[in-house]
């Protein structure tokens, strides 16, 4: 299917698909294709600014080497707690540990209880590398 913009004679513009040039040629000229807005014959392709594709893997893959960067920083300067981590954030914010900067997993309703008593935690944009191996 090939999209184009098209135009009416009152310079109305509207948008058709049809499976090819000569489609659209044989429709318009049979009375098939219409204005949208005045219902006028007399239809034409407008011009169109050729699609051109975005470089979207290009961003994809600088967003993707700051989020890597970051795990990396997370992962070389704290300590990973896995399932204890509202158990270890707990205990530090109560004086129970020594304060030292931890990551680790935790269920939605532990997290939302370290957040209402003030415990200071922030979930992370990715995955523990061990659930992604």
């Amino acid at each position: 299917m090939i999209h184009y913009a098209l135009t009416c004679e009152k310079t109305h513009r509207f948008d058709g698909w049809f499976a090819s040039s000569d489609a659209f040629e044989s429709q318009r000229d049979s009375g098939q294709v219409h204005c949208a807005v005045c219902g006028s014959l007399q239809v034409d392709r407008a011009l169109m600014a050729p699609a051109v594709t975005a470089r979207e893997p290009a961003l994809q893959s600088s967003e993707k080497t700051a989020l890597e960067q970051l795990r990396d920083h997370i992962e070389t300067s704290s300590d990973y707690v896995g399932l204890r981590f509202a158990e270890e954030a707990r205990a530090m914010h109560e004086g129970r540990s020594e304060s030292r900067a931890i990551y680790g997993e935790a269920r939605p309703d532990d997290a939302r209880a370290l957040i209402e008593d003030g415990v200071p935690i922030a979930p992370l944009p990715f995955i523990p590398k061990r659930q992604t191996n």
